[in-house]
């Protein structure tokens, strides 16, 4: 069975978030859904709120809705997992601790069926708990889609898996590699699929909310923890191109990546260098650039380390 669009949320440890997130989804306004739960070997409740919602309100649902149990993989396994099983035209993912404006897909998919484009993207607000924060995205076209890909790298567009809604061929017709870990997962994949999209369309208007209050998710880890999982996570997307950079979905942020992953080994006594041998020798042939989040005094103080690191 076809539908024009699968929403795909994983789900792991969510049980005080879960209700609202899923009245939120079950409950959009646009009728052409395949719901795909991906629960990732959760341990609380999480699953059986959703059943009981799902009978209690939403039945008339079951044959849309689509259930994945798998042993627990981490978010980016799970994320993996929903995207093999859906068939929407189109793809949009969500955090099950997170929650969607009832209308979201009705306007995603209205654009879409305007511009046939290949990925509609969104504002969202982050949500304190006590406050909330409206973020915009900036305007970008398949022309300056590598402004995209740099400008999420960093931290000057948000990468957030989430916020873009794209058509499934981006994935199933290219090869798209998955992260390992849960940290800049969204980065890792999102600029492989915005790379080999040929359309995209901003919708300036926050359809998702994210929260940023809940105390168990990854984000809320201590940063060394954070920086490392991320280069490691980048690095492995870097060493997937790095014999064929040029015309890569990553060539103008190798640098970047690199950059990043000799600062963080000297900030945080991570010995990336003896972990990723090639660093060394690679750092020393990147160029300092002002577009890197790695702040330019930092990039000549890696270059030097990497200059006299064997």
């Amino acid at each position: 069975m076809s539908y024009r669009i699968s929403l795909i949320a994983p789900i792991y440890g969510v049980e005080r978030y879960i209700r609202q997130f899923a009245e939120s989804a079950l409950g959009q306004t646009y009728e052409d859904i395949q719901f795909i739960f991906v629960n990732d070997g959760t341990k609380d409740r999480s699953m059986e709120i959703l059943d009981e919602l799902i009978e209690s309100r939403f039945s008339h649902l079951k044959p849309r809705i689509l259930i994945i149990n798998k042993e627990n993989g981490g978010l980016p396994s799970a994320r993996k997992a929903g995207l093999d099983a859906a068939e929407g035209e189109y793809v949009l993912f969500a955090d099950s601790d997170d929650w969607l404006e009832t209308d979201a897909v009705e306007k995603v998919m209205a654009k879409a069926a305007q511009t046939h484009a290949d990925i509609v993207y969104f504002d969202l607000v982050k949500e304190y708990g006590n406050r909330s924060s409206y973020k915009r995205e900036r305007e970008y076209t398949a022309d300056t889609k590598d402004d995209f890909i740099v400008n999420m790298f960093n931290y000057k567009s948000f990468g957030y898996t989430v916020t873009k809604c794209f058509k499934r061929k981006l994935y199933t017709d290219n090869v798209v590699y998955f992260p390992k870990l849960g940290m800049h997962e969204d980065i890792y994949l999102m600029c492989q699929i915005i790379f080999h999209a040929t359309s995209l369309v901003h919708i300036p208007e926050a359809l998702y909310h994210y929260r940023k209050d809940n105390p168990d998710s990854f984000c809320a880890q201590s940063g060394m923890k954070r920086h490392v999982a991320s280069t490691k996570n980048l690095l492995d997307l870097y060493e997937h191109y790095r014999d064929n950079l040029k015309g890569s979905p990553i060539e103008k942020v190798a640098g970047s990546i690199l950059m990043r992953a000799g600062q963080h080994s000297l900030m945080h006594g991570y010995d990336f260098f003896a972990e990723y041998p090639y660093l060394a020798g690679d750092l020393r042939k990147t160029r300092i650039s002002s577009r890197y989040r790695t702040s330019v005094p930092m990039q000549l103080i890696v270059k030097i380390y990497a200059f006299f690191k064997k």
